[in-house]
């Protein structure tokens, strides 16, 4: 171990937590405002009663909620596809990552970003993140995010509204964290929270706590909560240790009779590995297990004849890649074949003898690959450090008026290192300030509500990666790395670079919503938004592979966006609500980092838009026990030009969905949810290609893989028809359901099922991943303070799979899923 692995290993997690969570305790004992000195509850008329139906866990769409166009509507009035997912929800079903929602919310099918879950794909494109609704940085996989942490997650399908600012086509999910004030605008007479321990396979070990409550300073008085998170577990993988320190602080107090304050934010270090899964892809590997075993040669014939040692130095470099087979490199890129055929047919075995022999492994043979052996090596590491900061000002006036000004801080310091050839830095941050001045007023017609929101936004990004030599394939994952196998990563040497960006971008951005609800049931709302970013991008050339120049070092431009939205919605008498939806929304088209690249500021290509139709019918039934949501959508970005192959394609997605919950009564409650989704690249349509890495499945001619698999090629497919040119790794069906039972005696049970179809893994639909049914279940038992929950998660112990960045090198790469497992609580509230 190293000084530096050692000097990771010293601070445990856990005592981090403990510490934090002796300071909630001692927060506890704090001296407690009393009942009537609790805030003033709003006068008579001024909210909605509030609705509650027992059992529900919070499923029910009963609450007004901001998160789809800020307006004080529920999720059954808002004319638009969108769920939430409660914290009750959240710990009944044992949830723990985004990966678990499938079965709770349709839609939201997401899959492997290299076995780290950032964001959900929704409507088969990568979503975001929002935090209390506003724009988090980009997310695929640099860090989990903590859903335990959240109150509420807000799931909206399609792009945001344009209060909201640019955003991408799929869909958003916004994170509520724990606040300190109570819907009724109150704070909570006296403190409560929960300690709680989790565990369970594979060494499973989190420590969490919560604590809300009331406090003074002198005769002021505030809201708090607090919220930490320790997680320091095993894997069922092989090489992966995931720890996690979250922390997060919620402020709540009234300055003046009609001036507020709401202030807090969350701390997030991450450590672990990322996970590509299987490498040496092939349909029988998929379906029996049969893995191609050998290792790579620790010798390369370089340009000049000469037999070199790529081992000696325990790392192959760049440039002894790019040597290797006389100078045509151990990754080939282009779409031409080995005897200059066209495409991966165009290679065979003989021509490979012949001109690659350094791709060849040694001691080839073939083995049954265990689900734990993935690319994952030793030496891996994940490293994000999260910060996220806010704060709001709410003034109230006359009436309804109300002008909230929200400063919002997010930053992101990451350090991705995957010896199979990738490696990436971050060190990016986003600052936004957005005033939102609403008001509303009631006359004879209905109610008629106003917003109009200017906002601030400034992206600072230092975003680096190594992507040029990948060598995927070359690491024979049932021995393990080797020095013929390990790359020498650029943020080893700090040299040789495939991006290495410095830049900013400033959009200024002004918005405006109305929204008219007539009191004979039709309701119309209408936005409009105009955005207009200044961008500017350097490449650090020094820093970067010559091989890997940029045609572009330099730029700083402008772009401007119109974004707008109508939907027009019908509550009749009998509790059914039909709506329609348009929309087209401005997307600012960044990397993973939120970098720009200088070509497209040059190209004026970084701002993109998308467009919308959404059509539904939503009800709910029996005194609101019974909600129910049918959608039919089409949803495409309207231009290919700008486009980011991991974050943000070029997509046209068209589809149905339907969710049903019904809380039967107060024991028991139940949901089930239906996807149909057709998600098309339309860069890859329309431009008659697109930029894939050729797999075992697509070298039809080659007889004995064995010959290349020390290496990589690269190559173009050619769909010429929507089903060639389908996002792999996305299926058409999804179909879930979940049912709890809650018993007078303190018991609670649970299960969740979902079916998934068989999906093809790349674009060249080579290798398809089986169609599978998952089931978990769990029971829980509570008696007084205390709460013991087990829950056992792919109780089945189906054999399934995702796959992992299908965009670019599917053909190569599958993450097979964990089998069955259980996790088990011990929680005290107080």
């Amino acid at each position: 171990m190293s000084m530096f692995q050692a000097r990771l290993h010293q601070p445990k997690p856990a005592r981090r937590a403990m510490v934090a969570l002796a300071l909630l305790a001692g927060t506890a004992l704090a001296r407690p405002a009393l009942a009537d000195q609790a805030a003033p509850a709003p006068e008579a008329g001024d909210e909605k009663p509030e609705i509650v139906v027992s059992g529900s866990l919070g499923a029910l769409p009963l609450k007004d909620v901001g998160s789809v166009f800020g307006f004080d509507k529920t999720l059954a009035e808002t004319p638009r596809a969108a769920s939430s997912v409660s914290s009750e929800q959240l710990e009944r079903f044992g949830i723990t990552q985004i990966y678990d929602l499938v079965s709770q919310v349709p839609g939201t099918f997401t899959s492997s970003f290299f076995g780290t879950g950032g964001a959900l794909d929704i409507r088969g494109t990568p979503g975001e993140v929002y935090f209390r609704g506003m724009l988090r940085l980009e997310n695929p996989g640099n860090y989990p995010t903590p859903i335990a942490a959240a109150d509420r997650i807000d799931i909206v399908r399609g792009p945001a509204s344009p209060i909201y600012g640019p955003s991408k086509t799929g869909g958003y999910m916004n994170f509520v964290p724990k606040t300190a004030r109570a819907a009724n605008g109150t704070y909570a007479p006296d403190p409560h929270g929960f300690i709680a321990y989790d565990t369970g396979s594979w060494a499973r070990s989190v420590l969490k706590g919560s604590i809300t409550g009331p406090g003074r300073i002198g005769d002021h008085q505030f809201g708090y909560s607090l919220y930490a998170e320790s997680e320091d577990s095993g894997s069922y993988y092989r090489n992966i240790h995931p720890r996690n320190l979250v922390l997060s602080a919620a402020f709540d107090t009234d300055i003046t009779s009609n001036l507020r304050t709401e202030f807090g934010g969350m701390y997030q270090k991450f450590r672990g590995q990322q996970n590509g899964g299987w490498n040496r892809l092939s349909q029988d590997l998929i379906d029996n297990g049969n893995y191609v075993t050998g290792n790579a040669s620790n010798y390369i014939t370089d340009k000049n004849g000469n037999l070199v040692n790529i081992a000696a130095d325990g790392m192959i470099t760049r440039a002894e890649a790019r040597a290797a087979n006389g100078g045509k490199g151990l990754s080939i890129f282009g779409s031409f074949g080995c005897g200059g055929g066209i495409g991966a047919s165009g290679w065979t075995d003989a021509c490979l003898k012949a001109n690659y022999p350094d791709l060849a492994l040694v001691n080839p043979g073939t083995t049954k690959l265990s689900k734990r052996d993935t690319l994952t090596g030793p030496n891996d590491k994940l490293n994000n450090d999260q910060k996220t900061f806010y704060f709001d000002l709410i003034w109230t006036g006359p009436g309804k008026l109300e002008i909230k000004n929200q400063v919002f801080y997010d930053g992101t310091k990451n350090l991705n290192e995957n010896y199979y050839g990738f490696s990436q830095k971050i060190d990016s941050y986003v600052l936004e300030d957005k005033v939102v001045i609403s008001d509303s007023f009631t006359t004879s017609a209905g109610k008629f509500s106003i917003q109009a929101a200017p906002s601030l936004r400034y992206t600072k990004f230092n975003f680096a990666d190594d992507f040029g030599v990948e060598l995927w394939n070359r690491p024979d994952i049932t021995t393990g790395y080797t020095a013929a196998s390990t790359r020498q990563l650029s943020t080893d040497c700090d040299c040789n670079y495939s991006d290495y960006l410095k830049g900013h971008y400033l959009d200024v951005g002004l918005a405006g919503l109305v929204d008219a609800d007539f009191d004979f049931g039709l309701d119309v709302i209408a936005g409009l938004r105009w955005d207009h970013v200044h961008a500017t991008s350097t490449a650090l050339l020094t820093k970067y592979d010559p091989a890997d120049y940029p045609s572009v070092a330099q730029a700083t431009g402008n772009n401007s966006g119109l974004s707008w939205n109508a939907s027009v919605s019908y509550k009749t008498p009998i509790g059914i609500i039909p709506y329609v939806t348009a929309s087209r929304q401005s997307t600012v088209v960044a990397g993973e980092g939120a970098e720009i690249q200088p070509t497209a500021i040059a190209g004026g290509t970084f701002l993109s838009a998308s467009r919308l139709y959404e059509a539904g019918i939503k009800g709910e039934f029996l005194d609101k026990r019974l909600y129910a949501a049918l959608s039919v959508y089409k949803q495409e970005r309207t231009d290919v030009v700008s486009d980011s192959p991991l974050t943000n394609q070029s997509i046209r997605t068209k589809g149905v969905e339907a969710e049903l919950r019904w809380a039967i009564d107060k024991h028991a409650l139940v949901t089930a949810n239906y996807t149909y989704i057709d998600v098309v690249n339309i860069s890859a349509l329309t431009s008659g290609g697109y930029f894939n890495y050729f797999g075992i499945g697509d070298m039809v001619n080659v007889k004995d893989p064995s010959l290349y698999l020390g290496g990589s090629q690269i190559g173009y497919l050619f769909p010429s028809t929507n089903a060639e040119a389908r996002r792999p790794g996305i299926p058409h069906n999804v179909v879930s359901a979940t049912g709890t039972y809650a018993f007078d005696n303190g018991i609670a049970i649970n299960a969740d099922v979902s079916h998934v179809d068989s999906v093809f893994s790349s674009y060249s639909q080579t290798v398809r991943l089986p169609a599978y049914w998952l089931v978990n279940a769990g029971a829980s038992f509570t008696t007084g303070h205390w709460m013991f929950r087990a829950v056992v998660k792919n109780l089945n112990n189906a054999r399934y799979f995702r796959a992992g960045g299908q965009d670019l090198f599917g053909a190569d790469i599958a993450l097979p899923q964990v089998p069955r497992n259980f996790q088990a609580t011990i929680q005290y509230k107080f």
